[in-house]
């Protein structure tokens, strides 16, 4: 398997330690995930934890990057190539990623900010929309 590089981040290295050291479940009652994107710059393999919701099959992100005013790298790369990796609980699994479409994007925002307020918060500091990503699983292994 190819190398997978960690955030450099550490407070999200960390949660990615925890992340697997629990078996997905790093922090009881919060839906995490670990996302692996291949960089648009390096081409190699780049792995962060987010928060996600459900919307039937599919997974729901939010690209907030706490408010700052630029993208997460992860959205960027995924936006070079939409094809990632995704980790839940025990289950890996690959997925295509997309942004929500305008028409999507109200009610699945809704969905992210009624799982974590901070969304809103984090909204209303940065004059970017922020955007909403939708995980389709495709193949399983």
């Amino acid at each position: 398997m190819p190398e997978v590089h960690d955030s450099l981040n550490a407070w999200v290295a960390e949660h990615i330690r925890r992340f697997e050291e629990t078996d997905g479940r790093p922090r009881p009652g919060v839906n995490d995930l670990l996302l692996t994107t291949r960089g648009r710059r390096t081409g190699e393999l780049r792995r962060t934890v987010l928060v996600y919701q459900r919307d039937g099959d599919r997974y729901v992100l939010a690209a907030s990057n706490r408010g700052a005013d630029n993208h997460p790298a992860w959205y960027l790369n995924l936006l070079a190539d939409p094809y990632v990796t995704v980790h839940v609980g025990t289950e890996r699994f690959s997925a295509y990623a997309r942004p929500a479409t305008a028409g999507e994007r109200p009610q699945l925002w809704r969905l992210m900010v009624s799982a974590n307020s901070e969304y809103a918060a984090y909204q209303q500091q940065t004059t970017r929309t922020i955007p909403v990503v939708l995980l389709e699983p495709r193949l399983l292994w």
